[in-house]
């Protein structure tokens, strides 16, 4: 159900209580934050579990709507503890919680279906039919990747009956958020579980800059009313990490805008930026001129707005409209009725004395009653029946009044009662796997080869297209990680083509493409990007009838040993890691891509060079140099491996697959990636 027009909700970060008080005083609707566990800002302050109550019960005593992240990906080993988490979210009294993992969606559907389910930013949807399979799945909301332009949002919000948000200020991650492994690459802190380390905030270079992988932070608050207009349900705010300040300046730069008057943009950026802000993506103006980093003067520019900014959260605000009912009557006890709508309470007073000199009348009493101080209150209706010559003394009045908030404050607080019994996984007897097959995936048709060793075949959707003739029973064909809504029904039509020519079966790294392929009557597999890292979520992506999964790259060989599930599983034994997706290219320049030919390098501090790759110039991909080989390094028995070939000459990737097949070492460097790790 979307939500009305003119109720679109302003959503603040709060990445501990300061932050949190900052954010619902200045004005916030609804707040989002984590408790200790399973949260994509694990470094953040975060809640311990009582606080984490305490946060809930504040926000829901002021009519702030709490949504909690849940949004990281999670170990067959941390099912059982994930499952507490959400007990405690549920009982707290929580609004909604957001998921990346289809574990913890499936977990909260089965046993606290009362909670909402939001689709994290990290699930990377960012088309129609992304947000309609996760609508069909019994999502609430999606939250829609940081890149889309305007008319993409509008096209997505118009397409679905699930609520959209939208980021309208915060930080930019250079990737497209889910689909980044640098971190976790680099040094095993993974951004899908909560831990980056933003090692692309450091000095990468290329030809045309610095910084080569740190964009501006975005800010679309001169946006506002087109993004409603677009139908968008949710501004958020990013800045679980920012101090509280910033959280009050930026979600009151929110709430003046909408208001229809000038925001303090300029506070905003002093409190942080880097090299100032863009809005490149919603205006379709991706180019050079998006890209910034912290530089001393963004840093020093925070200490003359600080005490500005600590005004707007100094004092409780007046969020909550109530109604006061005041009855005095000879010889009856005298009673207040306060009600905020939804919720009433009755006090009784004493029994009023005849007055010696002044009697209580309607003014005095609200006069009195209405000192509502330090509470989220303020009254909208006032009626008093007083009869004459009676009087009660003012501390009876502020007893009565005092009562009253406080409980009407504790139904406004109210928990959930917990439901009883423990969650024990169980996945069934291990799997029984009779052959390990080998599997090709090759990104030109130019590498492309065929061996008898090898069962299946994968070229990207565009190459099959082009290369019809390669089509066989045992060639897949991938469709692009990153779909944009210009490219969806061309894309669609070219799976429709491709099955009247014999295509059977076609790969998913996305949970829109699983859609597209499935619409399209052909066999779906599940590619690494879907980021499966636990029995439960496989379970998830078998019951939408993908049988044949690729694990992430980012899950150890000793998980994927005790997985579950019943299709068939597998993962990438070599290949250069994908590290990161841009649709805002390192390589462009003011004038777009200019004379770049889609190959390019990017330089590390060390002088290591990375290869970035162009994919039609919809989004380009920056490579691991190194090479992940797992042969003879402890593999699992899966179901099959694949050889992953992105940019190698086709002489190479024969050379490789020979290699592999003759167990030889290999004659060049190599990485066992994450796979004998533990991600942290």
């Amino acid at each position: 159900m979307k939500t009305p027009e003119n109720n679109v909700e302003i959503l603040a970060p709060a990445g501990g209580r300061e932050q949190l008080e900052a954010a619902v005083r200045s004005g916030a609707s609804a707040v989002y934050f984590g408790a200790s566990d399973f949260n994509a800002r694990r470094n953040a302050e975060n809640f311990t579990d009582d606080d984490f109550r305490e946060a809930v019960a504040y926000c829901r005593e002021r009519g702030v709507k709490t949504n909690v992240t849940l949004n990281t990906l999670v170990r067959d080993d941390e099912l059982s503890r994930l499952l507490q988490v959400i007990s405690l979210i549920y009982s707290s009294g929580a609004d909604a919680v957001i998921v990346q993992d289809l574990a913890a969606a499936s977990l909260i559907k089965k046993f606290y279906p009362e909670l909402s389910l939001h689709a994290s930013t990290q699930m990377a949807v960012h088309n129609v039919s992304g947000a309609l399979a996760l609508q069909e799945y019994g999502f609430k909301r999606v939250v829609l990747a940081r890149e889309l332009s305007l008319k993409e949002i509008e096209k997505i919000s118009s397409a679905v009956d699930v609520e959209t948000e939208v980021f309208v200020h915060g930080a930019h991650c250079m990737s497209v958020s889910g689909l980044c492994y640098m971190s976790s690459v680099f040094g095993g802190r993974s951004g899908n579980r909560g831990l980056c380390a933003q090692p692309c905030r450091l000095d990468f270079k290329n030809e045309k800059r610095d910084h080569a992988l740190s964009l501006k932070d975005m800010s679309l608050v001169s946006h506002l009313k087109e993004l409603r207009d677009a139908g968008v349900d949710s501004f958020k705010i990013e800045g679980r990490m920012k101090r509280p300040e910033y959280v009050a300046a930026a979600v009151d730069a929110c709430v003046t805008a909408l208001e229809g008057k000038t925001p303090r943009l300029d506070a905003l950026r002093s409190v942080f930026s880097r090299s100032g802000f863009t809005d490149g993506y919603l205006t379709s103006k991706i180019n050079g001129d998006m890209f910034g980093y912290r530089v001393k003067e963004d840093v020093t520019a925070a200490a003359a707005v600080l005490p500005e900014l600590r005004q707007l959260y100094n004092n409780e605000r007046k969020s909550v409209a109530v109604s006061f009912d005041f009855n005095v009557h000879e010889g009856e006890k005298a009673s207040l009725v306060m009600s905020d709508g939804e919720n009433t309470v009755h006090v009784s007073g004493p029994v009023p004395e005849p007055a010696q000199k002044l009697s209580l009348n309607e003014e005095s009493s609200k006069k009195q009653l209405l000192k509502l101080g330090d509470t989220p209150y303020f009254c909208a209706d006032f009626h008093a029946q007083i009869a004459p010559g009676l009087m009660l003394p003012a501390s009876s009045l502020n007893a009565m009044r005092r009562q009253a908030c406080e409980e009407l404050s504790e139904i406004r607080k109210k928990r959930r009662d917990p439901k009883p019994g423990a969650f024990v996984p169980d996945f069934g007897a291990p799997r029984q796997i009779k052959e390990t097959d080998l599997r090709l995936r090759f990104g030109f048709a130019s590498q492309y080869f065929e061996t008898p060793a090898c069962g299946r075949y994968v070229l990207p959707l565009g190459e099959i297209y082009r290369h019809r003739e390669l089509i066989s029973d045992k060639l897949a064909a991938e469709l692009p990680v990153l779909i944009y809504s210009a490219d969806e029904e061309r894309a669609f039509n070219m799976l429709l083509e491709l099955k009247k020519d014999g295509l059977k079966t076609a790969v998913a790294e996305n949970i829109g493409a699983l859609k597209l392929i499935k619409d399209a009557g052909l066999v779906p597999t599940g590619g690494a990007h879907l980021n499966i890292l636990n029995t439960a979520a496989l379970l998830e992506y078998e019951a939408m009838g993908c049988l044949d999964n690729t694990f992430s790259f980012e899950m150890s060989f000793s998980d994927m040993k005790k997985i579950g599930g019943e299709g068939k599983v597998g993962y990438i034994a070599y290949g250069h890691l994908p590290l990161m997706r841009f649709r805002s290219c390192p390589q462009r320049g003011p004038d777009g891509c200019g004379e770049c030919k889609g190959k390019a390098k990017i330089i590390d501090r060390r002088g290591a060079p990375f290869t970035l790759l162009c994919s039609g110039k919809r989004f380009s991909t920056l490579y691991n140099p190194i090479p992940l080989y797992t042969a003879g390094m402890g593999e699992p028995e899966t179901d099959f491996r694949t050889l992953w070939f992105s940019y190698e000459s086709p002489e190479r990737c024969k050379a490789v697959t020979e290699t592999l097949l003759s167990g030889k070492k290999p004659d060049f460097p190599v990485t066992a990636g994450l796979y004998n790790k533990t991600l942290l």
